[in-house]
């Protein structure tokens, strides 16, 4: 108990230095949170598509890189699929990026835009339910509400009204919204029919992007999932509809780099903190280095007065970590609210930012430390 409240006295009687220590390690926690959390987001956001598709397993170009930028193959191996045992149905489906004219103020968007048949089911989205049909109308689409703000409030227009807009300079008309969620890899979505699709594109409908299959209740996933690989040529690949997300996601955080300069932008907050906590301390053992050796001349020992170390080391890692939760808290909401980011703050990351923050913390009280072996009475007086 000495050793503690000898830690917090030292720590706060310097009142200027304490504040700037606890600063630093608001600042290094601030930052983690935040690189962490939108981190979480990207694979998250670019997994949206892959995950709520309507199918057990998927059909993709051997050549295959991300989601929006796809490439096409025959519908004749989709439909050879349907020859494999356990295999129930499949469904053609199209992707493309196309350019979107906001119907309010007319400035133009990437969107990306989805096609699949009427008749069949591309999304496991309950918004869904019922609309299908409504696109077996010429030049209809059905909008993303999770689309970004700048693409028009047009959720709030359809409770007015239709709503008529310019997609790929072609006249469609949007008769109702569905809610998947904006990505790293586009802002917003359109889902419209495979007829539509192939009048906005100019496309022929017997090249496909993604083919959906739907397998048979109580079979072997995996089993069938190698029968039609071992049946289709080699110029197309067969993914459960898991590995597709996974894909996806390995995608952003590897060969985009995007994953990384958030890891980055992490790593830089506890190094950035590690830093100003070892400055304040061991600029706090050099000022009281006479203090230290007084005392190991009255027989206390190297132990106790390591103590005194690493106790202030754990009390500025709780103390700058409440303040550094609390702002990331804030900016999560602001994120929220003002960028449409689906950040939410998780049990796991903040224990693990926690955990971090002390790490640092003693990491940088253990190298201050270092200093205090050379107390030697003898030498300082």
């Amino acid at each position: 108990m000495g050793s503690i409240l000898l830690a917090w006295l030292q720590l706060t009687f310097e009142k200027r230095r304490f504040f700037a220590a606890l600063a630093g390690i608001t600042f290094a926690v601030v930052l983690m949170l935040m690189q962490l959390g939108l981190r979480e987001v990207l694979f998250r956001a670019s997994s949206l598509v892959p995950t709520h598709l309507a199918a057990d397993l998927v059909m993709l170009h051997k050549q295959y890189e991300f989601l929006y930028a796809m490439r096409s193959f025959s519908e004749h191996r989709l439909y050879a699929a349907l020859a494999v045992p356990g295999v129930e149905s499949v469904t053609p489906a199209y992707l493309q990026m196309a350019s979107w004219k906001n119907p309010e103020s007319r400035d133009e968007h990437r969107i990306a835009v989805l096609g699949v048949p009427v008749s069949g089911r591309m999304f496991d989205l309950p918004s869904l339910a019922g609309q299908m049909p409504r696109l077996d109308a010429s030049d209809s689409v059905l909008f993303d509400a999770g689309s970004r703000p700048e693409y028009g409030p047009i959720a709030a227009m359809l409770e007015r009204g239709s709503v008529a807009t310019e997609v790929n300079d072609r006249r469609v008309m949007v008769v109702g919204t569905f809610d998947l969620g904006a990505s790293f890899g586009s802002g917003g979505h359109l889902l419209t029919s495979d007829r539509n699709f192939s009048r906005l594109f100019g496309r022929p409908l017997d090249m496909i992007d993604v083919g959906l299959i739907r397998v048979a209740p109580g079979s072997d996933l995996d089993a069938v999932r190698q029968a039609i690989a071992s049946r289709v040529p080699g110029d197309v690949m067969v993914l459960t509809r898991e590995d597709f997300a996974a894909r996806e996601a390995d995608y952003w955080e590897r060969r985009a780099a995007i994953g990384f300069i958030f890891d980055l932008g992490a790593v830089m907050g506890l190094l950035v903190g590690g830093v100003i906590v070892y400055q304040i301390l061991y600029t706090d053992v050099v000022n009281h280095l006479h203090e230290y050796a007084t005392l190991k001349a009255m027989g206390v020992r190297d132990r106790y007065l390591y103590a005194v170390v690493l106790n202030e080391s754990g009390f500025l890692s709780v103390l700058g970590f409440v303040p550094g939760f609390a702002i990331a808290e804030v900016l999560y909401a602001v994120a929220r609210q003002n960028a449409h980011v689906p950040v939410q703050m998780t049990v796991a990351r903040a224990a693990g930012v926690f955990v971090l923050t002390v790490l640092m913390c003693v990491a940088s009280g253990w190298l201050a430390m270092r200093k205090l072996a050379h107390a030697d009475p003898a030498e300082v007086f």
